[in-house]
């Protein structure tokens, strides 16, 4: 390395946790010292949107993206690409010479298969217990002050569901280096052009856009480039009523360490400007209560009315595990994600056990109808074209399992399109307590509020 690269490189301090010994579910943290050259870095700025419908989210973003945008700059000066992508917002930059500059991209050689679609778990991930509860959308507002929030979005014009429009003015954009986009491939063409080795994302939300988005963390990960998490300049939407009701900062310590234990290692904005890593004020726990290395969460039996991992299938004893003696049918959901490739003329239809009682259900909230003339072993329900997002997630839902106590969802259900079957078999999530309501769906697309432990994929 010459004297000018080295002055350039950055210099980074990885934290990962490893598991102490295979199955244990304890995990430590270790840190190694690397050098990565600048000019073969990008940073990736995931989603910092000038507007959210969470207020809470907006005041903890506005807190740190002043310390993000000097990273950025201090990045940028030693020869790193910076990558803006703030999803939804491409026709805010249309004429930008940084959107341009991105379209323009050379294609890459080969692009990596799904690397336009969102990614909702990689195979690191498939034995690990989600540690949080995001299905309800993470929204921590006081209910009197969001509903003022939404009567201003509203009042500016803008939708209080998705209110974003542009990046935040907090975060500049030079227009002569850096690169606009908030599609997979065009950000996969940009890193491969440019002879780019690592990745670094900023942004939030890390439970959701930041993991899951086409230029993600697993979806850098899956590809081969070396990643890491800029831990202290993102957070989590999480809503500390919801599993494991703890505080909003350690809920989103526990969704860091489990990108360390599962993803990639992490870093913070120290490495890049010196001082010290970036604290929120909003943060009152004491200095050294951050979530360090502890147990993977095991499947744990959450109050009847939350949401709980489960296997199916699952005889009752186990399902009602936790619950006393509670008994009746019994909430299940998963979700599942249907390339458009599985999905033949025939159309998609889901297979039920009869022997598990009268089971109702749903497809991304969409009430499901069995079709006439069911088998003895077998109902069979057709599943209408309109209720499925393809090359997406979907969350079904099913209620029943039987009104005795020792009935439960004992075999897996099986979704079938022509000669394809997709037998959901493994861990779902199981609620004693719901009304159909806040049951048959959740608030917010799939992909944002389903946990990767509940995911199945055909692949």
């Amino acid at each position: 390395m010459t004297t000018a690269a080295f002055a350039d490189a950055l210099k980074l301090q990885l934290r990962s946790q490893q598991e102490r010994s295979a199955g244990s579910g304890f995990f430590k943290s270790q840190s190694r010292d690397e050098s990565w050259s600048a000019k073969e870095t990008a940073f990736i700025v995931c989603d910092v949107w000038d507007a959210h419908h969470c207020l809470n989210a907006v005041r903890r973003l506005e807190e740190f993206a002043p310390r993000m945008n000097d990273v950025l700059k201090e990045a940028r000066k030693r020869g790193a690409t910076i990558i803006h992508s703030p999803s939804d917002c491409m026709a805010a930059y249309e004429d930008h010479a940084a959107r341009k500059r991105a379209v323009s991209a050379p294609a890459a050689k080969v692009k990596p298969k799904d690397v336009e679609f969102w990614s909702s778990r990689i195979p690191s991930e498939e034995q690990a217990v989600y540690p949080i509860d995001q299905s309800d959308g993470g929204e921590d507002d006081d209910p009197a002050e969001h509903a003022e929030w939404a009567a201003k979005l509203k009042a500016m014009g803008r939708n209080p569901g998705m209110p974003w429009k542009t990046q935040s003015k907090l975060i500049e954009i030079d227009a002569d280096r850096d690169f606009i986009s908030d599609r997979g491939d065009e950000v996969w063409n940009v890193l491969e052009s440019r002879g780019i080795k690592n990745v670094i994302l900023v942004g939030v939300h890390l439970n959701m856009c930041v993991l899951g988005r086409p230029f993600g963390l697993r979806q850098m990960v899956r590809n081969g480039k070396n990643v890491a998490l800029m831990r202290d300049m993102t957070d989590c939407m999480y809503n500390p009523k919801r599993w494991p009701q703890v505080d909003h900062f350690t809920g989103n310590d526990l969704v860091v360490s489990h990108v360390e234990r599962f993803i990639c290692p992490t870093i913070t904005s120290d490495q890049i400007l010196g001082g010290k890593p970036f604290r929120s004020k909003y943060d009152t726990r004491p200095a050294n209560a951050v979530v360090g290395s502890a147990k993977n969460r095991g499947i744990v039996r959450q109050p009847c009315g939350d949401w709980s991992p489960i296997s199916i299938p699952s005889p009752w004893s186990e399902t009602n595990a936790g619950f006393g003696t509670l008994g009746g049918p019994v909430w299940y959901r998963c979700t599942i994600r249907l390339p458009k490739s599985w999905v033949d003329a025939s159309g998609v239809k889901l297979s039920i056990a009869s022997k598990d009682g009268a089971v109702r259900a749903w497809l991304n909230g969409e009430a499901l109808i069995a079709e006439p003339g069911a088998s003895a072993d077998r109902t069979v329900i057709r599943v209408p074209d309109k209720a499925i997002f393809l090359d997406d997630t979907n969350i079904l839902v099913l209620h029943g399992g039987g009104a005795e106590p020792t009935i439960g969802l004992q075999q897996a259900p099986i979704l079938i399109s022509g000669k394809n079957q997709l037998e959901l078999k493994g861990r779902w999530q199981c609620r004693v307590v719901g009304d159909e309501k806040s049951s048959s769906n959740i608030p917010l697309p799939a992909k944002f509020g389903g946990s990767t432990d509940m995911l199945f994929d055909p692949k």
